[in-house]
């Protein structure tokens, strides 16, 4: 069997850097990518699919003595031409930094900070999950781009087929959506009844989940009780219901 193992790394680097709105891209009505660029990223390091910076919103008030801050995904970059690319998942009554993202116009100005540490996951399972909701459809979005030779079968819960779009093109990559209000965001049972409905796949394999809190915690139980290896999954909690700013770990 090939030996695999997760690698946890930390960047000493991860220092704020100030990026400037190059260009706004309206993927679904509920999915807005924002094209940065910055003078500033030679050294910026992201080694993780799933890795997370920090937004510092700004006018945005204040929450508890601090301006407000949000962690997201860098979904793509590229250290020669200054750009990153980070996209939002919109919603109803929108936190201060989804609400600066639907405002913001080529020439604004925000800065980040991080990532602080990467995971990197080894690209030679047999197979891959990849399963989530809005939230996670960044992360899964760079994953797929960085492993067009694995293969991968991605289950994402989202609203609507309005909120559909091509993942991936690449012939080892298997998408599949689950409809469900925005209002049932917090409730498993969508992708667990679809889950229920696909084979675990013969080989070594790795599990990534990443949803709303519960939601990701009810899957990871659901997905360790047929068997598979808690050694080979990840699973987090990008956002909790009813909570602002709240996030969650399970391994």
């Amino acid at each position: 069997m090939t030996e695999r193992s997760t690698i946890r790394i930390r960047h000493e680097n991860a220092r704020r850097r100030a990026l400037v709105v190059a260009a706004r891209e309206q993927i679904t009505p509920g999915l807005l990518s924002i094209h940065f660029t910055c003078d500033d990223l030679g050294d910026f390091i992201s080694a993780g699919a799933d890795d997370h910076i920090k937004l510092f919103v700004p006018g945005g008030g204040m929450e508890n003595g601090k301006p407000p801050m949000r962690d997201y995904t860098p979904r793509s970059f590229d250290l020669a031409k200054g750009t990153l690319a980070v996209d939002f998942a919109l919603h109803d009554d929108p936190g201060p930094t989804t609400a600066w993202a639907m405002a913001a116009q080529p020439g604004d100005e925000i800065s980040i900070g991080g990532p602080r540490g990467s995971v990197v996951i080894p690209d030679s399972y047999d197979w891959y999950w990849l399963i989530g909701d809005e939230t996670a459809i960044p992360a899964i979005s760079r994953r797929l781009a960085e492993w067009p030779h694995c293969q991968v079968s991605v289950l994402v819960a989202v609203t609507g087929a309005g909120e559909e779009f091509a993942l991936s093109t690449a012939p080892g990559h298997c998408v599949q959506w689950v409809h469900r209000p925005a209002a049932a965001a917090g409730d498993p049972a969508p992708l667990l009844e679809r889950l229920g409905t696909m084979a675990l796949p013969e080989g070594d394999g790795f599990i990534w989940i990443a949803s709303e809190s519960g939601v990701a915690k009810a899957i990871r139980e659901h997905v360790l009780a047929r068997g598979h290896p808690q050694t080979q999954m990840k699973a987090a909690g990008y956002w909790t219901q009813g909570q602002a700013d709240t996030t969650a770990k399970f391994d």
